[in-house]
């Protein structure tokens, strides 16, 4: 059986957050904690933590999201950087997201935050750049106003705190998403822009 790189991201990320679930240890040692980064030099935590979710909603919300949006994604990547392209992009993307909260709370030992979020919304924008009018069959939304609900989200849920997952790095893989995408081809913001400009109806992923 020949799974897609989605799928595999998809297993390892529900194994690793299932282990988190039911062992505080592996919790303990794979959450992003600022100051183990910055006085113990434990920089596999700005990675790790991306395989971590708070529960099973928050686990489900981004495996959900990835599922959709990868499997579209994975052939643009491959075609620029080779056979795992889309894997390094999506790594690349967890870590990247990760340095401003990192950088933020470096000194806040009361601070520790954990999700795929960087990577997932890397690769929502991204994908709304090759395709923002295509609909979701659920919810029932062009990509483009799914990314627009998905960052309002974030924000408000970044505001209102307690839960440990990374809100900011929505944000922040989204940036990354956008911006790592047109550099590996700059022909795609002018795609984009075209796109954006000739809305078209519903259709499936």
């Amino acid at each position: 059986m020949n799974l897609s790189i989605t799928l595999i991201i998809i297993i390892i990320t529900v194994l690793v957050s299932l282990g988190g679930f039911n062992n505080y240890k592996v919790m303990n040692d794979l959450i992003l904690y600022p100051p183990a980064v910055k006085e113990q030099k434990q920089w596999y935590r700005l990675l790790t933590s991306g395989f971590l979710h708070a529960d099973y909603q928050h686990l489900f919300f981004n495996m959900f999201t990835l599922y959709f949006f990868g499997r579209s994604m994975e052939g643009l990547y491959a075609n620029y950087l080779g056979k795992f392209g889309f894997l390094f992009f999506y790594l690349a993307a967890i870590v990247v997201s990760d340095i401003p909260s990192f950088i933020k709370h470096r000194n806040d030992s009361y601070y520790r935050s954990l999700g795929a979020s960087g990577g997932v919304s890397a690769v929502v924008f991204a994908y709304i750049l090759m395709a923002p009018w295509a609909w979701f069959t659920f919810p029932p939304v062009p990509a483009i106003l799914y990314g627009i609900l998905y960052l309002a989200y974030s924000v408000y849920m970044s505001k209102k705190g307690g839960d440990n997952i990374n809100h900011d790095a929505h944000f922040w893989g989204a940036i990354f998403g956008i911006v790592f995408t047109i550099v590996m081809d700059p022909r795609i913001l002018s795609f984009f822009l075209e796109q954006v400009t000739h809305p078209r109806g519903p259709g499936a992923l």
